[in-house]
C-alpha cells in the first residue's frame, strides 16, 4: 500500500522510508508541510505519517487543512511533543493515532497496518475474499483453501488493495496508484500482467473485469463461515 512519509530531519526519515518499504509499504518522502499538504489533497494515498515539526507549515496545520479539504486518509503523527496537550490538539484536529520518538518501525508498521484496515471495516491481520482466499497483511502471506500461494511482492500489493476494496471497481489508474511510489517505472500493461497471475493462481473467477472501466475483486459471500 501507497502512503506520505513528512518528515523533515533527513537522516530520520531516510531510515523510515527505507524500513517501511522492508515492510511492504510503497514511500513518497516530503520534507516540508506545504509540500504535505498539497500531496495529501492531491493524491489518493492508503496512510500518511505526518511528523509535527515541519518547516514552512506545522504539521498540526497540515491536519487541520486537510481535514476541512474533506481528506479523510488515515493519519498517524509522529512527534517528539509526548505531552497529553500536544496528543489532545492532534486527536481533536482529526489525527488517528500517535508515536512518540524514538521509533520502533515493527510498531510503526503494525499501527499503520492497523489504520488502513480500520479504514475499510476490517478489524484483524487475516482478510478474507472470496473463493477461500485468505490474506496476512502482516506475515505478508497468502492461502487457497488453506494452501499457501506463493505471490510477487506487486501480486500480493493488488491482491491486498483489491481486497480491501472488494465489491468496489477500481482503475487501472487507481491501481498504479495503490502499487507504485514517486519515480518507480510503470510498464503499461503491468497492471494487467497482474491480474493474470492472480488468476491463474487463485481462480479466474475471484477478480473480474468490468470493461472499459476497471476491475473488481468479488465480496465473499460470508463472511463468518
Amino acid at each position: 500500500m501507497r502512503i506520505l512519509l513528512a518528515e523533515d530531519d533527513a537522516l530520520l526519515g531516510d531510515g523510515l522510508r527505507n524500513g517501511l518499504r522492508q515492510h511492504g509499504f510503497q514511500v513518497d518522502w516530503v520534507r516540508d508541510g506545504e509540500a504535505a499538504q498539497r500531496e495529501l489533497r492531491a493524491q489518493p494515498y492508503a496512510a500518511a505519517v505526518l511528523d509535527l515539526g515541519l518547516p514552512r507549515l506545522d504539521g498540526l496545520d497540515v491536519l487541520a487543512q486537510i481535514r476541512q479539504a474533506g481528506v479523510t486518509l488515515p493519519v498517524l503523527v509522529l512527534t517528539a511533543r509526548d505531552g497529553v496537550p500536544d496528543r489532545i490538539k492532534g486527536l481533536d484536529l482529526g489525527a488517528d493515532d500517535y508515536v512518540v520518538k524514538p521509533i520502533d518501525l515493527d510498531e510503526l508498521a503494525a499501527r499503520l497496518r492497523a489504520l488502513v484496515r480500520r479504514a475499510h471495516g476490517q478489524p484483524t491481520e487475516v482478510l478474507r475474499a472470496w473463493g477461500g482466499v485468505t490474506l496476512d497483511a502482516s506475515a505478508r502471506s497468502v492461502a487457497k483453501d488453506g494452501q499457501a500461494v506463493t505471490l510477487s511482492t506487486r501480486e500480493f500489493d493488488l491482491l491486498l488493495a483489491m481486497v480491501l476494496n472488494a465489491g468496489r471497481v477500481l482503475s487501472r489508474e487507481q491501481l498504479e496508484q495503490h502499487l507504485y511510489a514517486w519515480g518507480q517505472e510503470v510498464e503499461s500493461n503491468a497492471i494487467e500482467v497482474h491480474v493474470h497471475h492472480l488468476r491463474r493462481k487463485l481462480g479466474s473467477e475471484l477478480i473480474q473485469t468490468v470493461r472499459g472501466v476497471g476491475y473488481v475483486l468479488r465480496k465473499e459471500d460470508n463472511p463468518a463461515a
